[in-house]
């Protein structure tokens, strides 16, 4: 996903997830199961935007959509866009892009809360790493 923005004020309570997830409950059952894995990570902030749920530490590391609203058609109930400084060859990933040399930005479609799984939770730890020190 693009760049992204300072979040509005108190964007990151739970009513501002709740509106950003109003009328797809798939999607926030999944995302609530992410959050969690996210959450036992120190220093991380969790930024509502209008497009996206960013995770960030002192960088951007990982941001979660609902392509429905953006696609205008259907398709995973959520997607996870991961930031990591080296292309991951899992065939889990749905699209892989190279937006700056040595930034990847890989998109992953979760369907159910179970996907959100141990490999997951690594490529978010290596991100979030990553996110705490490159300038």
């Amino acid at each position: 996903m693009a760049g992204m923005r300072a979040p509005d004020a108190g964007a990151s309570r739970p009513e501002a997830v709740d509106a950003f997830f109003a009328g797809q409950p798939l999607a926030a059952e999944i995302f609530a199961v992410l959050a969690a894995g996210v959450a036992g990570l120190d220093g991380t902030e969790t930024r509502v935007q209008t497009s996206q749920i960013g995770f960030v530490r002192a960088h951007p590391f990982a941001a979660a959509w609902v392509p429905a609203q953006h696609l205008g058609r259907p398709g995973a109930p959520l997607v996870l866009s991961v930031f990591l400084r080296r292309r991951d060859a899992s065939p889990r990933w749905k699209q892989v892009v190279e937006p700056r040399p040595g930034r990847f930005t890989h998109h992953l479609e979760l369907y159910a809360p179970a996907d959100v799984d141990a490999q997951v939770r690594n490529w978010l730890h290596e991100a979030w790493d990553w996110a705490g020190g490159r300038a």
